[in-house]
């Protein structure tokens, strides 16, 4: 366990840069170690490093914190297919990308229409939030 530790610091460090790391760079580092990007988020925040730019543009950018933005319009298929995903009224991180997957649209997308549709997005699978 504690040489799984060992190189997972190792490899957020190596790509950690100002005491920052991008979520899909954190993403790409649990893939290549295999193992859930929940490590990966803890590991940083252990080494007070900083998860930043949110593949669905929730946290981490400058200057305003979040990217998301509402849309003007949400596609019946893509408020349906949120609206089926919801769990106590709010959509998971992990449902956000599953939808965006089976929609074939990006993922920052499915926060927009969260955005417009008054949605809360819940449980950052790095656990960020």
């Amino acid at each position: 366990m504690a040489e799984i530790s060992n190189l997972l610091e190792q490899e957020i460090m190596k790509y950690a840069k100002n005491s920052e790391l991008p979520c899909v760079t954190a993403f790409e580092i649990a893939d290549k170690l295999n193992v859930p990007a929940q490590d990966i988020g803890e590991a940083a925040d252990g080494l007070e490093i900083r998860l930043v730019k949110c593949q669905l543009g929730l946290f981490g950018y400058k200057p305003d914190k979040k990217t998301v933005k509402p849309l003007e319009t949400v596609s019946s298929e893509l408020k349906s297919a949120i609206n089926n995903s919801l769990e106590s009224g709010k959509l998971s991180c992990v449902k956000a990308w599953e939808i965006a997957s089976q929609l074939k649209i990006q993922r920052f997308s499915i926060s927009c229409a969260c955005e417009t549709m008054e949605i809360k997005i819940k449980e950052c699978q790095l656990g960020a939030f």
